[in-house]
């Protein structure tokens, strides 16, 4: 028996330091390694179970070839040279009929890690021609305005929130994606600190925080515009600071006027009194920080919203002190160069948006997409529209792959399925976007059955089409080496030995943590904020309202069983709507009792739950949740329309707009 030392690079913020306990080959726990100040000594439950999947009954093993239906799940074992040649076979069809762009990667974060995503995969797409495809499904609206506005400055440290005196915890729930942030804020709020959360949903309880904004979904820009105003009209506002560091204030400072404290009120649900309170704690404390979530950004609004959000402590002056500013995501602090890597890569082919890949495998021409292939992501789980998703990879005419640990709902619909390593299989580097550092990540154990990591199986795809570059001839024990050559690390190289021995290097600013305007500042061209990023569009600030008269706000919150699709082969086996017992009351509707939950693009039958956490107005489902957790094989994304963002084309999850009945029974 052994403990080994790694590092966890799943999609969460925190990045945790962990201690793996393996008994002849077999994983017998994974906890929090002690000697790790940011992991703190505990974990997540999903991660400490993660050992459960290596040998999960739907654990891929083996390479797999459909003998049933698209969707019926009947697959025949075949070999990997099987496999690669007939992956590569199908592929020059396509490529020699339709041309390199019929052919789309579909991808997403899966492990996060540098080895497992643009890596050897992008340059296996990029000399095969194929479609390129834009990551829109998160993060799109806040990296965008992130980028426009400060340059992606590293923000406020979670360590560093025991020194503010007003917390905004906005669109974000921590103790369900960013467990590790908890801590901090809890002895933040036993120093004094006023903390408020801003939330469809009350996440903290009332002896954690001081004040719940309960926003209506697609109306956080009017809140921060109202708040902005306030703090205008009442000389909180720093013009001083404004002239010397920031452009572009005169277009906010317009939107910001049309939105009094009740007209605000009216459209946000959020009392007047709450939101001058808000005003009033923040503009009066000193340091006061805004921890700006994802939840914002999921709405036609969200780049808005996100843009008026940021702006907040630029407007205040709250910069130049430990604990002061804003926290987006973190991960800024390092960079990678990947072309550095593996040479220039010129990739030029026409852009897919990911948040509406059903209408493009039904509708795109010129070319048509003809072979998709999936990996580090579950797209029937995760994209807008599932119903027109899942017509899509039902295409007879659709060549499909999917590379993946474990059979997902859309594994089923693939024409050749390859089995993956997991993070506990294999190398790889983590770029935390919460704490600050570079994770290592190491194998603990071996591969099971045939799983093969990602970088090998596409440097293997690439040299089968016959792709002469030499990174596709590079032995895989070489890869983690020549990747970490070129990351930086608060502008000093990656300690390779370091990530080579699963730990994690600390960034430098200097101290293990950034103070915005003092150890930090914006990256833009001209070192200055921008208040009105260009990513805004023609209409910067501006709130649209809702087009759908359907009376509930549907949103799909992470939870802390499901933060994606990962784990949703074990963690969630019933599906559930929560409603706020007044929409249940009007409804006649009882706690768990089935329901329909519909709308024009869809129906999902699922449990009800009914709660006071959730407001008015609004029901949660989860986020991330399997076909088999519903009653009737649909999840909350058939829910969601595939409208998209003006910021970045992202998706708009939350602007699905419900109604929820009875299940009639037979």
């Amino acid at each position: 028996m052994t403990t080994e030392r790694t590092m966890c690079p799943m999609d969460c913020p925190d990045t945790c330091a962990l201690h793996v306990t393996v008994n002849e080959e077999q994983v017998t726990s994974i906890r929090a390694a002690t000697n790790d100040g940011t992991t703190g000594g505990f974990i997540c439950s999903k991660v400490a179970g993660f050992g459960e999947r290596l040998t999960h009954p739907e654990r891929l093993t083996r390479p797999l070839r459909r003998i049933g239906a698209k969707g019926e799940g009947r697959f025949e074992p075949i070999s990997w040279d099987q496999a690669v040649d007939h992956i590569t076979q199908r592929f020059r069809s396509i490529r020699d009929e339709f041309g390199g762009e019929a052919i789309l990667p579909f991808h997403y974060g899966g492990s996060n890690g540098l080895l497992t995503d643009g890596f050897m995969d992008r340059l296996f797409f990029a000399r095969l021609g194929a479609s390129r495809l834009d990551k829109t499904i998160c993060a799109v609206p806040t990296t965008q305005v992130a980028v426009g506005m400060y340059g992606k400055m590293p923000g406020v440290a979670f360590e560093d929130y025991v020194h503010a005196k007003c917390i905004v915890v906005w669109g974000a729930n921590p103790k369900a994606s960013s467990i590790h942030h908890v801590p901090y804020l809890k002895e933040a709020k036993r120093r004094g600190a006023f903390i408020v959360a801003i939330d469809p949903r009350r996440n903290f309880s009332h002896r954690e925080i001081d004040l719940h904004l309960p926003v209506q979904p697609g109306t956080d820009v009017v809140l921060a515009l109202a708040l902005i105003r306030w703090w205008l009209e009442h000389g909180f506002w720093d013009e001083p600071f404004l002239a010397e560091q920031a452009i572009n204030v005169e277009k906010l400072r317009e939107r910001a006027q049309r939105w009094s404290l009740d007209e605000a009120s009216r459209v946000t649900g959020v009392k007047a009194s709450d939101i001058e309170l808000l005003a009033r704690r923040f503009g009066e404390s000193e340091p006061a920080v805004v921890r700006c979530g994802w939840g914002p950004e999921r709405n036609r609004n969200g780049g808005q919203a996100i843009a008026a959000i940021l702006a907040i402590p630029a407007l205040l002056g709250k910069f130049g002190v430990r604990g002061g500013g804003y926290t987006m995501s973190n991960s800024g602090a390092t960079r990678s160069d990947m072309d550095s890597v593996v040479g220039p890569v010129e990739w030029t082919a026409r852009s897919v948006n990911m948040s509406r890949l059903g209408t493009a495998l039904l509708e795109l021409n010129d070319p048509p997409l003809k072979g998709l292939f999936v990996y580090n992501a579950n797209p029937v789980a995760t994209v807008p529209n599932q119903n027109l998703v899942l017509n899509g990879l039902q295409r007879k005419d659709l060549f499909t792959v999917v590379f993946e640990q474990v059979m997902t709902d859309t594994a089923v619909y693939a024409d050749i399925v390859l089995p993956a390593t997991t993070f506990l299989e294999h190398h790889d580097i983590r770029v935390s976007y919460g704490a600050y550092g570079l994770g290592g990540v190491r194998p603990v154990v071996g591969a099971v059955g045939e799983a093969r990591p990602n970088a090998e199986v596409f440097a293997t795809l690439g040299r089968a089409m016959g792709f002469d570059d030499e990174a596709f001839h590079w032995e895989p024990d070489e890869y983690m080496t020549r990747v970490s050559k070129h990351v930086r690390v608060s502008g000093d190289s990656a300690d390779t030995e370091r990530l080579l021995r699963g730990e994690m290097q600390r960034c430098d600013f200097p101290g293990p943590t950034p103070v915005q305007f003092e150890s930090v500042f914006p990256r833009t061209p001209d070192g200055k904020i921008n208040l009105t990023p260009d990513a805004l569009g023609p209409n910067p600030y501006e709130y649209s309202p809702p087009t759908d008269d359907l009376p509930l706000a549907l949103v799909t919150p992470a939870s802390s069983r499901l933060i994606s699709s990962t784990f949703g082969e074990s963690n969630l086996s019933t599906l559930e709507v929560t409603v706020h017992p007044a929409d249940a009351g009007q409804r006649g509707i009882q706690d768990r009792e089935l329901v329909r939950v519909h709308n024009a693009f869809g129906e999902v039958q699922c449990r009800l739950r009914i709660s006071e956490r959730i407001r008015p107005g609004v029901v949660a489902m989860a986020k991330g949740a399997w076909r088999k957790a519903s009653h009737n094989g649909f999840t909350s994304t058939a829910l969601c329309p595939d409208h998209v963002n003006v910021v970045g084309g992202a998706a708009c999850f939350n602007d699905a707009r419900v109604e929820v009945t009875a299940l009639q029974r037979s």
